[in-house]
């Protein structure tokens, strides 16, 4: 049995839904060296989405918790040079504006990081909904957007030998919730 609707509604059902981080996720990408991409993914994290006419997503990451499968590397995620994790251990998103268009869906938003807080656009699709195995009802939703990190403070690179920088400053966000009713 699909989670999936056969014909995805064109907008969120009404009512609060909560967003499952065990059947969802949250990953970011870098081109290193504008070639190699590097993926990471934020396993610590819960939101919100309000379906019907005034639609919303809201969600906190833990900043500790985010990982890119390499322990140096996400050690040096964790310091002042990135995401600074023990000062600031929570990431945030709140939706400033939700809209639809068939099974498209576009979600203009303020995301929070190290303190700073900065408007974001992320597209993507409305899945649909359908009942999970244990006759709950959900929804699914992915979306993805591109920010620059150093808006944000995230500014630390590495000059390459032969010109240029180790790191880009575009980062790409994807996001695929599904999410159940709230009781």
């Amino acid at each position: 049995m699909s989670i999936i609707a056969e014909t995805p509604a064109t907008q969120i059902p009404a009512g609060t839904w909560f967003i499952d981080p065990v059947w969802s996720s949250l990953e970011f990408e870098v081109r290193k060296v504008g070639l190699i991409p590097i993926k990471g993914r934020v396993p610590g994290f819960d939101g919100t989405i309000e379906g019907g006419d005034e639609a919303s997503i809201e969600g906190t990451v833990d900043a500790t918790s985010i990982t890119t499968f390499d322990e140096t590397r996400d050690g040096h995620l964790q310091s002042p040079d990135f995401f600074d994790s023990e000062r600031y251990p929570e990431l945030h998103f709140s939706s400033t504006h939700v809209s639809f268009d068939a099974d498209e869906v576009r979600v203009l938003g303020d995301l929070t990081l190290q303190g700073t807080t900065k408007p974001v656009e992320l597209t993507g699709r409305f899945l649909g909904t359908g009942p999970d195995l244990a006759g709950n009802e959900r929804i699914g939703l992915e979306l993805e957007g591109t920010i620059d990190r150093t808006e944000f403070g995230l500014e630390w690179n590495a000059p390459l030998p032969g010109g240029g920088f180790l790191l880009p400053n575009a980062v790409t966000l994807r996001a695929t919730f599904a999410a159940v009713r709230a009781a």
